[in-house]
């Protein structure tokens, strides 16, 4: 594989070479098949309809919090996503159920914030969607465009949370916390500030994704795949700026 089709592939779930080997998979599959391709328009409706099935699942787990449906929530939720990643062809199947999963995590994860802070949610909500309709005008406009260098820039950042996060969560199994991740104060902060930063520039991605499949004559299942995508991000926002508003609360 050469470098330049490595750093192609970005984002963990909307990469160019899916794009470009759902595609091919449809060629092969024939006309028909072709006739199917996934568009702008149909993505952005496929996100709609994921949001609804998260917003009535997280209605439930929000008036009936429980530590079961956040654990069940998270998981069932992350192998939606696994599943989604490494067969996009299920996506159609794999992102409704991923949205209803992690619906029951992010409504359990909300009632527990809303009891520590009232208004809490309202904030939150409303600083993920400001977000991401200011992503998306930067994006639209060409202010900060997507070339290969932010995608590996973004992608680096976006793994190394991550990396910081297992070794949070293995460290807190052996009576280990890590250092300022959970904690107030100016440097608990300043990290919730970046790694909202950091979520904020991967909607950039998610973005150019929805391009990047009708762009490539992507069958129509990769609709659901991009749909799958910016969710993730989302819900990833939302759940910084929940950490991030506690924190702040607590000085």
């Amino acid at each position: 594989m050469s470098n330049k089709s490595f750093f192609e592939s970005k984002n963990p779930l909307l990469t160019d070479k899916k794009f470009i080997q759902s595609a091919a998979e449809a060629t092969q599959a024939g006309s028909a098949v072709l006739a199917e391709t996934s568009t702008i328009a149909g993505a952005v409706n496929k996100t709609l309809i994921l949001f609804s099935i998260l917003m009535v699942t997280s209605l439930v787990s929000y008036v009936m919090p429980s530590t079961f449906l956040m654990i069940a929530g998270a998981i069932g939720g992350l192998i939606a996503v696994l599943v989604a990643t490494f067969k996009p062809h299920t996506s159609a199947v794999s992102a409704p159920v991923y949205a209803a999963f992690e619906g029951l995590f992010v409504g359990s994860v909300s009632a527990v914030f809303a009891s520590m802070m009232d208004g809490i949610i309202f904030q939150a909500v409303s600083l993920t969607f400001g977000t991401m309709l200011t992503m998306l005008v930067v994006y639209k406009t060409g202010l900060i465009k997507v070339t290969e260098k932010l995608k590996t820039g973004i992608v680096m950042a976006t793994g190394a949370i991550f990396f910081v996060y297992l070794i949070s969560f293995v460290g807190s199994l052996m009576g280990f916390q890590m250092p300022y991740l959970h904690e107030g104060g100016t440097i608990g902060i300043g990290i919730s500030v970046v790694i909202i930063g950091v979520a904020a520039f991967n909607l950039l991605l998610d973005f150019d994704a929805f391009e990047k499949a009708e762009e490539h004559g992507a069958p129509k299942y990769m609709e659901w795949f991009c749909a799958l995508g910016l969710m993730v991000t989302l819900v990833w926002l939302y759940i910084e700026f929940l950490r991030l508003l506690s924190k702040l609360n607590r000085d």
